[in-house]
């Protein structure tokens, strides 16, 4: 006995977009972030633009010589610019140099030794570590790294100097590091691992030779993250490095100095006289712009590099 089968029913376009009341609602979600994501674009170009229109100013009417002289003191017109630069690459490096290898080495053991029950537990320590105020660490950095440690090891060193500041910013900047440089690590594929044991390689070849040459990208992208950080760094810098009216050139650590961030901050604190003050009120805004310019530089640089050696699983 032949059984016959119900014709087969064409598909259309119509079926296959689902129902209509989906995709009005997908579209109406798809138009909200999209204005989310250019409300972000538009708030960034209001904001250079502020920041142009000053700096503009800044520039076409400061002496050039004032620009190059023995420090940072806006309201005498003295707005030496290596004097902020060399203090902001001061402290972000020392910061780098303490938050680099305390990071990763916490995010290796938490990726790679740790046990389930142990990252349970370092993992939101870690992060309560990012969530204390800037302002804190600074006031750490003041009363207890400078006088306690800074000044024990370099008794010539200031009671105010960018060395104590460095290291709180680079204790701010370890979980950052940490964080990220973990979850690079743990999104390589455990084949990747299992085919290296299977080699008869140990648990530190592993970790060396197959782990993080795999998340290079992501450690990359963790490090640029944290010297952005570092640079960016205003509290910290503006409470424990001095520099209260401005700084003197120096290219020592043990010494007062600025970073662009607290330059700012300090001149900022007294609005009315920053100004009736010539152009420190414009210097403002042109250090602002370079500070910009700075973190964006930092940010295309390792876009590209993580974009040329990243790798697809």
């Amino acid at each position: 006995m032949t059984t016959l089968l119900p014709p087969a029913v064409a598909l259309t376009v119509e079926d296959l977009q689902g129902a209509a009341t989906r995709r009005r609602r997908n579209s109406r979600v798809r138009g909200v972030f999209f204005v989310m994501a250019s409300l972000s674009i538009v708030i960034s170009v209001l904001i250079i633009v502020s920041l142009i229109g000053e700096a503009w100013r800044f520039i076409s009417q400061v002496d050039p010589g004032t620009l190059w002289t023995d420090g940072w003191f806006p309201r005498r017109d003295r707005f030496d610019l290596k004097t902020l630069f060399v203090g902001t690459v001061m402290v972000a490096l020392i910061a780098m140099v303490i938050a680099a290898p305390i990071g990763l080495g916490a995010a290796v053991y938490l990726s790679e030794y740790a046990s389930p029950r142990v990252r349970r537990v370092l993992k939101p320590i870690l992060e309560i570590l990012a969530g204390i105020p800037s302002v804190v660490l600074g006031f750490f950095a003041l009363t207890f790294i400078a006088p306690d440690v800074i000044r024990r090891i370099f008794p010539e060193a200031s009671q105010l100097n960018l060395l104590s500041a460095a290291i709180g910013v680079g204790i701010l900047t370890i979980p950052l590091v940490a964080s990220v440089s973990e979850d690079a690590m743990r999104s390589v594929p455990h084949a990747l691992r299992e085919g290296a044991y299977g080699m008869g390689a140990r648990k530190m070849t592993v970790v060396v030779r197959v782990v993080i040459p795999a998340a290079i990208s992501g450690l990359v992208a963790a490090f640029i993250l944290a010297i952005s950080r570092a640079i960016g760094e205003t509290m910290v810098v503006l409470i424990a490095a001095g520099g209260g009216g401005g700084a003197l050139f120096s290219v020592n650590p043990l010494d007062q100095g600025l970073t662009m961030t607290a330059a700012m901050a300090t001149q900022a604190r007294g609005t009315d006289q920053v100004a009736g003050s010539g152009l420190a009120f414009q210097s403002l805004f042109f250090v602002g712009l370079l500070l910009f310019v700075v973190t964006l530089t930092l940010n295309l640089i390792a876009d590209r590099f993580v974009r040329r050696v990243r790798q697809v699983y």
